[in-house]
């Protein structure tokens, strides 16, 4: 095994696949490197020119080898956790000098456009050294701004007098965090869903008085300990099977209408959140289901999840109850057209028969996307769902 490598959703390792001595270390633990980057270099010691393979690679350059005794990292890339392609730069030009711009826009390679935007640089300030001005990749690795910012700061200053008169001096400080690699696909895809994904939120309540005493019996004699969430998660699947349009994703010019139920279980991790999915949970028994979620959030815990057990989701359910929170709206998981909110179950005043009792009340709340699920369509699954929940022995059914 070379390395363990982090990316933003798992933690994989990565074995080399030819034999030989590791020559050269491009990456030490901890670091961080881009697709493409020079991992090592492995081969037979006296037949492989390290320098040459690095200077290569450094300038931008591909790499050339004589034979098959040299594995390097820049040509055995490792792909993201998204499946995103491993973008090859563009071999440098020294004979420019500053940035080509063609038809009002500046030229540079896809990669070296990615970099600047992660970390926040003008391209219109770099110096291209490709060909004709093309800014690539090594000229945002070795740009270096005219006024650099600092990462960190503090500042003296004195606030406004109070109505005694008397001043009050303190000192500003701050920390920049650099972003996680998890935190930056959170905000990508949760954003292209905001923006472009036209959202509908419906809120019911659920009386889970029965819930309550069917789930204390269940677990006298289950071999795994069901939770509330267990439990929603089997009366969602459920009501998919009777509502597919709550089960469906748009596709642009089609609406996918799915047979089978994969729901993904919204996980809360250091640094963000990631999404386990339980396969075909509306054929499993609340045992499995319970026993399955329990080992899929500890691995996701742990980032040990592989990508196949956090992608195809056709719904979601992401639950704060047990935080205390009691009603939110969350935003759906691609490619889910649909995402169930769950709040806590609280104690209050309910009305049955003309006499005011005390109840157990919990509030979902059903986000759609409009284009493929109208009102009327979400309102008819919440109250499948509030149906199995109030009377949880028809999902043993």
């Amino acid at each position: 095994m070379l390395a363990e490598i982090e990316t933003d959703k798992a933690t994989m390792e990565l074995e080399s696949y030819k034999n030989g001595k590791l020559l050269y270390q491009g990456a030490k633990a901890g670091d961080k490197i881009q697709v493409n980057d020079l991992l090592c270099i492995i081969g037979e010691e006296g037949k492989v020119n390290v320098d040459e393979i690095v200077a290569a690679v450094k300038g931008g350059g591909s790499i050339s080898s004589k034979g098959d005794d040299v594995e390097a990292g820049a040509n055995a890339a490792v792909q993201d956790a998204e499946g995103a392609p491993a973008v090859k730069d563009e071999a440098p030009n020294t004979t420019s000098g500053k940035p080509s711009t063609e038809n009002g826009r500046i030229k540079a390679s896809p990669l070296a456009k990615k970099l600047a935007a992660e970390k926040g640089i003008d391209l219109g300030t770099v110096q291209g050294s490709g060909d004709g001005g093309r800014i690539t990749k090594s000229d945002i690795d070795n740009y270096k701004p005219s006024a650099p910012k600092p990462a960190t700061g503090s500042q003296e200053t004195a606030a406004a007098p109070a109505a005694t008169g008397s001043a009050v001096t303190g000192q500003v400080s701050f920390e920049d965090v650099p972003v996680s690699q998890m935190r930056k696909t959170i905000a990508r895809r949760l954003s292209e869903v905001k923006f472009s994904a036209p959202e509908i939120y419906l809120t019911m309540e659920i009386n889970m008085d029965k819930a309550v005493a069917s789930r204390a019996q269940i677990n006298e004699v289950s071999p795994n300990k069901i939770s509330f969430n267990d439990l929603v998660i089997k009366a969602a699947a459920l009501a998919l099977k009777q509502h597919p349009a709550i089960n469906s994703s748009w596709q642009g010019e089609t609406i996918r209408v799915n047979h089978h139920v994969d729901i993904g279980v919204a996980v809360a991790v250091d640094q963000g959140l990631l999404v386990p999915v339980v396969r075909f949970a509306d054929t499993k028994s609340l045992s499995q289901i319970a026993g399955e979620v329990k080992d899929l959030a500890g691995r996701a815990k742990a980032k040990k999840l592989a990508p196949a057990e956090w992608e195809g989701n056709t719904f979601t359910i992401s639950n704060l109850g047990m935080f205390g929170i009691e009603e939110f709206t969350a935003i759906i998981n691609p490619p889910a057209s649909c995402i169930l909110a769950v709040g806590a179950i609280n104690q209050v005043p309910v009305v049955r028969n003309g006499q005011i009792t005390v109840g157990n009340i919990m509030k979902v709340t059903l986000t759609c996307d409009h284009r493929v699920a109208d009102g009327a369509v979400g309102a008819a699954f919440l109250q499948t769902l509030k149906s199995f929940l109030e009377e949880p022995l028809r999902m043993l059914v």
